[in-house]
């Protein structure tokens, strides 16, 4: 049996906090288990945190292959004789209650994010927020964004995340949201609104461009960092550099730092009710920060902000924390297969969405608390799993694993 003594966080501790009781509780007030006959909601939770966690491309049939298997039934407690097949899976997946899933996911990072410590609270108040998109056959899914000339549809997973766990998720099939412009302030108000008195900046790429949008975030006191468009017009109304300022911010040189108005179109229809778009300038201020990198062949990046009491460099290296996020979604297109579609319909995508960050959140506690990459942490938290499980066989056979497997 494989053991890691230099862990400080094992599996087994891990999985305590999983809350069983608000997983039985959720079954009765959910009703989800109302027409299930063996695919119960905690036994599909159960089966679809194994199989993401044990399966390097997790599929309706392999999710079948798992339960049915002797292990996994040990490991969680269930009936020998319960069986279930590929179909009653995908029927299982495209017809339960979200929900269930997701008031499980938020207990977890409640639980979780609450052992933070206070100089991590300061840390985690800096929000990430992106999409990423998953594309499929377009005969396949049943809704998707569709893309110009392509023959694929495509899903967007948008997240908020705090530089250690998922905050928030959403899946976005509909057209509209191929636009940025559309998905990502979703995602910012919604977060904003679980987080009643927060102090989160909000940091995002440069899919976020409508003056629009900034403006409405700085009348509901939200802030927020976001890259723009070089070039991008603007009137200038006050340069926030001193005389003799020291503009070498260690990575980069500030080139500008400055409070602006920026320009936003107007809709105006004219005689024969056709609609075109007049420039006008926003009543609300802004900071527009550009720096220059002495990387990356002098790269100058614009950056917008509702932020005036912070450094342009905080600003600055608040926005290449932004990165984070961008690990995060390589590490669950890589290590947690969320590009291979196991549902094709909206239902069963955030229910795996929503399974998947479950999943992360647990892997990657065991991350930080062991101190290991992501690569290393999933296999080794696999590997742990399938420790209890020859544990838990070997306790039921009262010591001779040779008795469970000869049935």
């Amino acid at each position: 049996m494989t053991i890691f003594k230099d862990h400080n966080i094992t599996v087994k501790q891990l999985l305590g906090f999983i809350p069983e009781a608000l997983i039985a509780n959720l079954s009765l007030t959910s009703k989800i288990d109302h027409y299930a006959k063996v695919l119960h909601g905690n036994k599909l939770f159960y089966l679809l945190l194994y199989g993401i966690l044990d399966n390097d491309r997790l599929s309706q049939r392999s999710l079948e292959d798992t339960f049915n298997d002797s292990v996994f039934k040990v490991l969680f407690n269930l009936d020998e004789d319960e069986k279930v097949c590929r179909s009653s899976i995908s029927e299982r997946l495209s017809k339960v209650a979200p929900d269930y899933f997701r008031q499980i996911y938020e207990y977890i990072y409640e639980r979780f994010s609450c052992s933070y410590t206070l100089t991590e609270r300061k840390q985690y108040n800096l929000i990430r927020v992106d999409s990423t998109i998953v594309s499929e056959t377009a005969g396949k899914l049943t809704a998707g964004i569709v893309n110009a000339g392509s023959s694929k549809k495509a899903i967007k997973y948008s997240l908020a995340f705090d530089g250690l766990l998922p905050g928030l998720a959403q899946v976005f099939t509909s057209p509209k949201y191929g636009n940025e412009d559309n998905a990502l302030p979703e995602v910012v108000m919604a977060h904003v609104k679980k987080e009643p008195g927060h102090q989160n900046i909000y940091v995002l790429d440069r899919g976020l461009q409508s003056t629009r949008t900034m403006k409405t975030f700085s009348e509901s006191e939200l802030n927020f960092i976001c890259r723009s468009k070089e070039n991008r017009k603007f009137e200038l109304v006050e340069s926030l550099i001193t005389e003799g300022q020291n503009m070498d911010m260690g990575g980069a040189i500030l080139l500008r730092d400055s409070i602006v108005r920026l320009y936003t179109g107007m809709p105006i229809a004219n005689k024969r009710g056709n609609k075109h778009y007049r420039e006008v300038l926003v009543d609300r201020p802004f900071r527009l920060v550009v720096v220059k990198s002495k990387s990356d062949d002098g790269k100058e990046y614009w950056l917008l902000t509702n932020e005036f009491d912070l450094s342009a460099k905080d600003i600055a290296q608040a926005y290449r924390r932004r990165w984070d996020i961008e690990v995060f979604f390589r590490f669950l297109k890589q290590e947690l297969n969320v590009s291979h579609l196991v549902s094709l319909n909206k239902n069963g995508l955030q229910v795996m969405l929503y399974m998947t960050l479950i999943t992360s959140m647990l892997v990657l506690i065991y991350k930080k608390g062991n101190k290991q990459g992501y690569k290393t942490s999933k296999r080794r938290f696999a590997m742990e799993v399938r420790d209890l499980a020859i544990a838990l066989i070997v306790v039921q056979c009262g010591g001779d694993p040779g008795l469970f497997f000869k049935t």
